[in-house]
C-alpha cells in the first residue's frame, strides 16, 4: 500500500470529546470515526485491526472444536419474554415494532436465539457435546457512552455457546474456552487477568471475567504478585486470602466474560435431548464472550507512548512502514518501491509513505500510527547504501545494507 493513495488522514491533536488515549489515538491514526454519540465506523486502519484480532479468535475457537454461525441481528421479543430477561434489560434494549405491529429488537446479546436454533435440532446424546460460535454486531441503548470504543452503542462481538450432556461435560467445555481466551489475549499482546465474577443478568452458576490491566478501566480490581480478585470492596488495604498480604487496588477493562449457564435458558426454550436410557433432558450450556471491538481499545491503553500507538506484531494493520524521505531522488522512491514489493511478496504487508511531505511529519506520523518497523531512505542511504530499521517498541535502531533487508525484517517479525 502506498500512502499517498490511501484512505489514512491523520490529525495533529485529539477531538475534545475523547477523555482515554485509546479513544484520543483512534481518531487521531485515523483508525475510526464517529457518526452520532456511541456509534463509529472503522476505517481501513481500524479495520484492518479488527480483521485481525477476528483471525487470532477464529484460528483459537476452530483449534478447540467450535463451529462459526452467523445469527440475526433481529430479535423477536417473545423470546426475550419466556426467558423473562426483558424487564432485567429492557433499558439497554433497542426495540421497535415492525409493519405487522410485532415488536422485535436489535440484539443485545443472543443467548436466547442460540437456544431455540438449537431447540429445532437437537434430538439426541449422540449429537453433544459441540459449540457454536459468532462474531456479530450487538446493539445497547447506552445511557452514557463514553470512551470511544469501550462503550459504545453498536459494538463487534464473538460469542460463544456450549452444549453438553451434564455439568462434568460443561466442566471440560469450560476449561477448553478458559484456555482458549488465554492464547487469544496473548497473541493480541496484552497484560491481562481472570478473576472470578458475579453472572449478573446473564445467570448460571459461575463466571469468569477477563480483564486488561488499564489504568483507565472501569473495573476496579484489587491485585497482589500471585493472583488478582474483582470484588466489591468498601476499604483499602485488604489482605490477600492466598497470600496473606495487602493487596493493591488497580484499573481494569473487561474484555471478555465466560459463564456456565447450566439449564437456565434450555429449561424454558425447551432445548432437549434423549440420553442414552431414552429420557428426555435439558441440554447444559455455557456462553462465552469476547468484546472484539474493545480488544482495540484494551491494546491501545497498553501500547502507547507520547509518540502514539505501540502496534503489537499480530494485529498492527502493517508491519513494516517505508518513509521515503525525498521522493524526487530517483534512486529513493526506486529503492522503496523495490522493498515494498519484495516485503509483499514474502507477505509482510507494508505501507510505503510517498507522499511528498517534510520529512519531520512523516517521522511524526509513523510514530503515530505505530507499526512495528520503520524503513527510513534518506540521506544517508544515498551516501553509503545503508538501509535504517527502527523498533517502535524498543526504539532499536538497525543499520544494514539494502539486500539484507527482507532478511532482517523477517527476523525481527519471528
Amino acid at each position: 500500500m502506498y500512502y499517498s493513495k490511501s484512505f489514512i488522514n491523520t490529525l495533529r491533536d485529539s477531538p475534545q470529546d475523547a477523555e482515554i488515549p485509546s479513544h484520543k489515538l483512534m481518531i487521531r491514526a485515523s483508525l475510526i470515526s464517529m457518526l452520532m454519540a456511541g456509534v463509529y465506523s472503522y476505517l481501513p486502519l481500524g479495520l484492518s485491526v479488527l480483521e485481525n484480532i477476528k483471525k487470532i479468535i477464529r484460528e483459537e475457537m476452530n483449534a478447540i472444536g467450535a463451529e462459526e454461525v452467523l445469527l440475526p441481528a433481529l430479535q423477536p421479543m417473545d423470546l426475550w419474554n419466556k426467558t423473562s430477561r426483558f424487564e432485567l434489560m429492557k433499558e439497554i434494549m433497542i426495540t421497535f415494532k415492525d409493519r405487522r405491529s410485532k415488536t422485535v429488537c436489535l440484539g443485545p446479546t443472543h443467548e436466547e436465539v442460540i437456544t431455540d436454533l438449537v431447540a429445532r435440532f437437537l434430538q439426541s446424546y449422540k449429537q453433544l457435546p459441540f459449540c457454536l460460535y459468532q462474531i456479530q454486531t450487538k446493539f445497547r441503548d447506552e445511557l452514557r457512552p463514553r470512551f470511544g470504543l469501550v462503550r459504545s452503542c453498536e459494538f463487534i462481538m464473538k460469542d460463544a455457546y456450549s452444549f453438553d450432556i451434564n455439568d462434568e461435560s460443561l466442566d471440560k467445555s469450560y476449561q477448553l474456552q478458559h484456555e482458549a481466551y488465554c492464547r487469544i489475549f496473548n497473541r493480541c499482546g496484552l497484560d491481562f487477568a481472570a478473576v472470578s465474577a458475579d453472572s449478573g443478568a446473564m445467570g448460571g452458576s459461575v463466571s469468569h471475567e477477563f480483564l486488561a490491566m488499564t489504568s483507565s478501566g472501569e473495573d476496579k480490581l484489587l491485585v497482589c504478585p500471585k493472583c488478582a480478585f474483582k470484588k466489591n470492596f468498601s476499604q483499602d488495604n485488604q489482605q490477600c486470602p492466598e497470600c496473606k498480604i495487602t493487596m493493591e487496588i488497580k484499573a481494569a477493562l473487561e474484555i471478555g466474560h465466560i459463564f456456565k449457564l447450566g439449564t437456565k435458558y434450555s429449561d424454558v426454550l425447551s432445548a432437549k435431548f434423549l440420553d442414552k436410557d431414552g429420557v428426555q433432558k435439558p441440554v447444559v450450556m455455557g456462553c462465552y464472550g469476547i468484546g472484539v471491538s474493545r480488544i482495540i481499545a484494551a491494546v491501545i491503553e497498553q501500547n502507547h507512548d507520547d509518540k502514539g500507538i505501540v502496534w503489537p506484531k499480530e494485529i498492527s494493520p502493517f508491519s513494516v512502514t517505508i518513509l521515503a524521505l525525498n521522493p524526487q531522488e530517483e534512486k529513493i522512491i526506486k529503492s522503496g518501491q523495490d522493498l515494498h514489493n519484495a516485503l509483499e511478496k514474502e507477505n509482510i504487508s507494508c505501507l510505503m509513505d510517498d507522499r511528498d511531505e517534510k520529512a519531520g511529519i512523516k517521522f511524526n506520523d509513523a510514530d503515530l500510527l505505530g507499526f512495528p518497523i520503520r524503513i527510513t531512505l534518506g540521506k544517508q542511504f544515498l551516501e553509503s547504501a545503508l538501509v535504517e530499521i527502527k523498533m517502535r517498541n524498543s526504539q532499536e535502531v538497525i543499520k544494514v545494507k539494502k539486500n539484507a533487508v527482507i532478511k532482517k525484517i523477517k527476523e525481527l517479525l519471528k
